[in-house]
């Protein structure tokens, strides 16, 4: 018989699938959906920073900062008051979702400074979750910040949630890092349980018509994969952190190739919000098709057997992929 399962977070999952940060998880009802289908844990949707403190003095000066019309900045933002229904609400969320539910639940912090943060991952670890997601999302448009400040944040940051909670701590991190090995690294030192790789950067999009910079939500596809696949290859083997992936997971193949590179876990909501939370049971008897088609026995067996440090040819990761890529690409004879 196949063995699907995995460990994650020291939590012991019965498969890969997990449901990441969607807008589905603020229903307890969705929730029991996903258990139902298949999924071996779900992350919460995100308590943000801006919620815990909306007048704070941090959050100010990032707002602030380059703009004449303070009060017209602050139209980007969604209503803070209401949205995800509050921190206490968030709190309480976290209680009954782990009431409702026997796999285990993520809680997840979407911000950049400390302040209110320690507060409230003591309260979602207090309510119960099982362990705790850091969504560091930041923006850096200080032209004076370097890039070792930003990072002294994110290790700070991680640094003093760890010395006040006894849950295990992931972060997301976003590629767009100079060294991605070495951020990875310095939060593997300061204690991180988990990696999530990568953060989505929104971008904004422009209204020509209205000549306003407005919001812009694309759904993944698998292409995005590989940029994922391409750093936890190399970081498998290198980080004692556990290493989850997520960002392009629509398909068992995909998920497969998570488990190869050295993912513990293949996260996903694109595919998820594309196709229904139901989805994860197709995927599932297509992973199962695909291990006994290849005869794997269990996603252990697979889990870093590509990794960078395993492949036959290793340098495929790094500069020689750069070449080859560019050199096998045949324009078109024009007629």
């Amino acid at each position: 018989m196949l063995d699907l399962s995995t460990t994650y977070l020291g939590l012991k999952l019965k498969n890969p699938l997990v449901a990441s940060a969607g807008p589905y998880c603020r229903d307890i009802g969705n929730i029991l959906k996903l258990e139902d289908a298949g999924v071996s844990a779900v992350v919460l949707h995100s308590l943000f920073e801006e919620q815990i403190n909306l007048e704070s003095n941090e959050l100010d000066r990032y707002l602030s900062f380059n703009t004449e019309a303070y009060a017209e900045s602050l139209s980007y933002f969604p209503d803070m008051a209401g949205y995800n229904i509050g921190p206490e609400g968030y709190i309480e969320h976290i209680r009954k979702a782990k009431e409702a539910v026997d796999i285990p639940v993520i809680g997840s912090l979407n911000g950049i400074s400390t302040g209110g943060w320690i507060k409230y991952a003591k309260m979602i670890e207090e309510a119960g979750a099982d362990a705790l997601e850091l969504n560091i999302y930041y923006v850096p448009a200080n032209l004076e910040l370097t890039g070792a400040q930003v990072e002294k944040i994110y290790t700070d940051l991680v640094a003093h949630i760890k010395a006040s909670v006894k849950i295990p701590v992931a972060v997301k991190l976003s590629p767009h890092f100079s060294s991605v090995p070495n951020i990875a690294k310095q939060l593997d030192d300061c204690g991180a349980d988990g990696l999530v790789l990568f953060n989505r950067f929104y971008q904004p999009d422009l209204d020509l018509e209205k000549l306003e910079v407005v919001p812009n939500l694309v759904l993944s596809n698998s292409h995005e994969l590989l940029l994922r696949l391409h750093w936890v290859g190399l970081l498998c083997g290198n980080i004692k952190a556990d290493m989850a992936i997520t960002g392009g997971v629509h398909t068992a193949e995909d998920v497969v190739k998570c488990m190869m590179v050295g993912g513990k876990v293949a996260m996903m909501t694109s595919a998820l919000l594309r196709h229904g939370l139901d989805y994860v049971q197709t995927l599932q008897t297509n992973l199962v098709e695909w291990m006994t088609d290849h005869e794997y026995e269990s996603i252990h067996q697979m889990q870093g057997s590509m990794c960078y440090k395993n492949v036959a040819e290793p340098t495929a990761f790094v500069r020689a992929n750069y070449m080859k890529v560019l050199s096998s690409y045949a324009m078109k004879s024009a007629h």
